[in-house]
């Protein structure tokens, strides 16, 4: 029989400081960047960026770290694990998360630098981010807690971490460390850019090692190839038990039992759109937490609205106010 978990949900991911600063449409191109991606960077292009980029804040993120923030903000008990330095930045990121209430215990890498994402954002909220993952990247077999990961209702894996051979055999303990314990297993796609790299290879882990998957309309349409979102959503859902694809302003929409129910969930609506940093994020926090929690779909993705719906109206990636009291105010259950 399987133990009540002592985690809703344990992420494993790219242990990140961010670094958020305004920025006007011409710098982007001036810098090359295409608006709204993700590339990774290089430590020279990083520190290039960084002496370019207005004056910014820094944050801790990730897009997992960002996640389980999230959950502890609802009052859900989460655990994490990812790598950073022994530098300044690595202190930063353990302080934050610590702060959240999540646990988090990956010794850190001494001789190596705490990896950190730039974003750039234009003043409709769009963020386009440059990553040097430093210590991040360098995450490995050795560093899954199995023990830990068998304690979690729902382990989540961000798939950011695809890039470098020895996390993705990391990804791979730890979804069958998931399984042996009766858990299940959750993955985001994270960026288009990601899945056009990785396409083959992500398709063939969702369909031996995934339980659910989070993904927006870019990832999913570049997942499937095409520009028809209906098929391409009712593809997802029927290879993956549970599944969830966020629209922005449109809502969502999420399937479960592998595609026999699909609900529509609507964006609460926001007075003003600040910074998009981590509303997907946000969002798997309030959908994860609903279903480690064993709430109906549809609860599940209310949950994700109103998380991805706080984050967005405030700089940084993680909720600045209480999201299981906005939930409570809002009559959603937990």
């Amino acid at each position: 029989m399987t133990q009540t978990p002592s985690y809703d949900v344990c992420a494993v991911g790219n242990a990140i400081v961010d670094v958020l600063a305004p920025c006007d449409p011409a710098f982007l191109e001036a810098q090359g960047l295409t608006p709204g991606s993700m590339q990774l960077v290089d430590a020279q292009q990083s520190a290039a960026l960084y002496a370019a980029m207005a004056a910014g804040v820094e944050a801790s993120g990730g897009s997992a770290g960002n996640t389980v923030a999230g959950v502890g903000s609802f009052g859900g008990r989460a655990a994490y694990i990812g790598k950073v330095a022994d530098d300044q930045l690595g202190g930063v990121f353990t302080h934050d998360i610590h702060a959240v209430g999540v646990q988090f215990e990956t010794p850190p890498l001494a001789n190596a630098a705490t990896g950190v994402c730039m974003i750039n954002v234009t003043p409709d909220g769009q963020r386009t981010m440059c990553t040097f993952l430093g210590a991040a990247n360098q995450l490995e077999v050795d560093d899954i807690d199995a023990d830990l990961i068998g304690a979690s209702a729902i382990v989540y894996l961000e798939g950011y971490l695809f890039d470098p051979a020895p996390a993705r055999a990391a990804f791979e303990a730890a979804a069958a460390a998931a399984h042996a314990a009766g858990r299940k297993v959750a993955i985001t796609l994270s960026d288009s850019f990601v899945v056009h790299r990785w396409r083959a290879e992500l398709l063939a882990f969702i369909e031996a090692s995934a339980d659910i998957v989070l993904a927006n309309e870019a990832e999913l349409h570049a997942l499937f190839e095409t520009e028809d979102f209906d098929a391409a959503a009712a593809h997802l859902g029927r290879i993956v038990e549970t599944a969830a694809v966020t629209r922005g302003a449109a809502g969502s929409v999420v399937f479960g039992g592998s595609g026999a129910e699909r609900v529509e969930v609507a964006a609460c609506p926001v007075d003003k759109v600040v910074d998009t940093t981590g509303a997907g994020d946000q969002y798997a926090a309030g959908f994860l937490l609903g279903l480690a929690r064993g709430l109906p779909l549809e609860d599940a993705g209310k949950l994700g609205s109103l998380a991805a719906a706080e984050v967005i109206t405030h700089w940084g990636p993680r909720p600045m106010t209480s999201l299981e009291e906005l939930a409570r105010a809002a009559g959603l259950r937990l």
